[in-house]
């Protein structure tokens, strides 16, 4: 009898070893599964953030070569001729008046106006009322902002590995809310 149980206990563990390397081999398997699933994940969300990249590149491209556009078009107005001025104002004393400037003819308004020194200061008041304009606009969205409740978001975990804290949160919504505002503004124009 013995003999009988030896090899019974040999076949038994034999049978045991070949399980056990099947169920390495599985497990491998499984986790080599994991693996490219992980990997295909990973790729498909760089492809995307790749691509919001390229669209948010593009989109503040588009934003300053608006911005020059328009300083350009804004310098090109400063330029003053004769037939602007006429179109203008209806004579040459209501030209005077309006810029407080003293002259005997309309090519002499022109000159003193195309002045440098004539420019720089509508410059400065130009730039002093965009900034009361700015002060103002300050003011409404701080007075909006009392009125607004504040709420908490949850965010999934993929998009709580992008932003560190809600500063950062708050940073992309907000360009992302400027970003969504100029492209109305440009399709509404």
């Amino acid at each position: 009898m013995s003999k009988k149980s030896v090899p019974t206990t040999r076949t038994q563990h034999k049978a045991t070893l070949g399980e056990q390397i099947r169920s390495i081999a599985d497990r491998l398997k499984q986790e080599t599964d994991v693996q490219i699933k992980a990997t295909s994940r990973i790729l498909g969300a760089a492809a995307q953030i790749s691509e919001n990249h390229e669209r948010l590149i593009n989109e503040v491209v588009d934003m300053v070569e608006e911005d020059l556009d328009q300083q350009t078009h804004k310098s090109q107005k400063d330029i003053y001729t004769i037939d602007i001025l006429k179109r203008d104002f209806k004579t040459f004393s209501e030209a005077k008046v309006h810029f407080n400037l003293k002259a005997n003819s309309w090519e002499s308004l022109v000159n003193k106006l195309n002045e440098p020194s004539f420019q720089k200061s509508i410059s400065k008041n130009e730039i002093q009322s965009e900034h009361d304009i700015k002060s103002i606009n300050i003011k409404k969205v701080e007075q909006r902002q009392k009125n607004i409740k504040r709420i908490t978001v949850h965010l999934e975990s993929d998009v709580a590995e992008m932003f560190p804290n809600s500063e950062a949160v708050n940073e992309a919504l907000r360009f992302l809310i400027r970003i969504t505002k100029s492209k109305a503004l440009i399709n509404k124009n």
